[in-house]
């Protein structure tokens, strides 16, 4: 059988974006979008992929010459194609100089990077004779600042870690790694001016290699690389900016905006939200993953209860923008390919309910003059899951939660930030029904 590259002629373009990460996450992202961008003709670029740790998939890319199919799958369907835009990937591990030329070409000008949340990180040790730094951050000092002695003007970048405020962050360590090696005002300043850190929000569910089936191409492919077909990339940056890179001409879900915290707060409540009141309840109910729920009436019923009449309208989003984005929620809640286990999303159920659901419940008493019902059953079900299941979480949060009266559990201004004994009278019916 033929391998990938044997059957794809790769089109030529000039380089234009340094990607940090060869991980499923961006290629089914990112990279999929900007094939997208090339395919119609509105771009004409391609991304060279730096492996940002010192084991990956760099030479495996190589070997195929940056090729490898994406498959999209859903309840819309499944859609395959080759993905062309990677024109190599290089191993600052082992070419090190060849990561720092990378400065000296003007073509590029997006940056983009998914190192893990862990990834954007300041650490004393880097140096910068280092060959390479070992964190993200410091590799990425060391090709700014022979960029900035090359002439040249920085870039735009668009980092995809999921943590708050990702790209102020990120400027902020480069920044500091300027200052500890003594490389200048001059270079501080081309930072501040010449380069644009925009914060960002990502959401798709990239599944990745499918190692459990088998999917006959025609061809060969060790790289093969599958997703959900929801996306969503909110950039906070200089609308200006979207102009370089269309992608609202090709119909991708791509929002640039002044600010990223109302989109922020709708995926936290309404996704992160939904699964997180869902996880105890479904549990004690005996259902073991997301799309079982879905398939129970009532289960399906608890869910939408949740989000449609009690998490949405305590959001500051236009209701229709809500509604849209919570009916694409439930599709993917529904997507029969992910195979999503609520024992997986129980882990630090207690924190997640405090970030993700309790908000939605106090801002609806504030704005109703009354408690949430079916957000209020799930809150007794996360307490009785606590007390007779199986929870994953610290030992000394599963041990209070386990013996502690309700009083103090609602009390505990530790676990809540709120003493929420107010709640006892609501929270206790449902705990006598579960």
């Amino acid at each position: 059988m033929k391998k990938i590259d044997e059957i794809k002629v790769k089109p030529q373009r000039r380089e234009t974006v340094i990607q940090f990460g060869e991980g499923g996450f961006l290629r089914g992202f990112a990279d999929w979008m900007l094939q997208k961008l090339n395919n119609s003709g509105e771009y004409s670029g391609s991304v060279v992929v730096v492996q940002p740790i010192e084991q990956g998939f760099c030479e495996r890319l190589n070997r195929q010459n940056g090729l490898y199919t994406h498959i999209i799958r859903g309840v819309e369907g499944v859609e395959t194609d080759i993905i062309d835009v990677i024109s190599r990937c290089i191993n600052p591990y082992e070419n090190y100089q060849g990561y720092l030329l990378l400065a000296d070409n003007p073509d590029f000008r997006f940056v983009i990077s998914n190192t893990t949340e862990a990834g954007i990180a300041y650490s004393p040790h880097d140096k910068p004779e280092d060959a390479p730094p070992k964190t993200f951050p410091a590799k990425l000092t060391a090709l700014l600042y022979r960029r900035f002695t090359k002439g040249l003007d920085g870039f735009v970048f668009l980092p995809c870690e999921l943590i708050e405020k990702n790209g102020d962050k990120l400027k902020e360590i480069v920044l500091k790694y300027a200052d500890d090696w003594n490389l200048g005002e001059g270079f501080a300043d081309w930072i501040n001016q010449k380069n644009h850190f925009c914060n960002t929000l990502v959401d798709r569910i990239v599944t990745g290699y499918p190692k459990d089936e088998k999917i006959e191409l025609g061809y060969e492919d060790s790289m093969v690389n599958t997703s959900e077909y929801f996306h969503l990339w909110v950039i906070e940056g200089d609308k200006r900016l979207a102009s370089e890179l269309p992608f609202d001409k090709v119909g991708l879900n791509v929002i640039w905006t002044n600010d990223l915290e109302p989109y922020r707060t709708r995926k936290v409540r309404i996704l992160n939200g939904a699964h997180t009141a869902m996880v105890p309840y479904g549990l004690l109910l005996g259902f073991d993953t997301v799309k079982s729920c879905m398939d129970d009436p009532h289960m399906l019923g608890f869910i939408e209860k949740c989000v449609y009449e009690e998490i949405i309208p305590t959001l500051a989003l236009a209701p229709d923008e809500l509604i849209g984005y919570a009916d694409s929620v439930l599709q993917r809640f529904a997507n029969p390919y992910i195979k999503h286990y609520l024992s997986s999303i129980a882990l630090n159920s207690v924190s997640k309910f405090k970030v993700r659901v309790l908000p939605s419940i106090l801002e609806y008493i504030k704005r109703k003059g009354q408690t949430p019902p079916t957000l209020i059953k799930g809150f007794g079900a996360l307490i009785r899951f606590y007390k007779t299941g199986e929870p994953n979480d610290d030992p000394e949060i599963i041990s209070f939660m386990k013996n502690a009266p309700l009083d103090e559990i609602l009390g505990n201004t530790g676990l809540w930030d709120y003493d929420l004994t107010f709640l006892k009278r609501d929270v206790s019916i449902v705990l006598d029904r579960i």
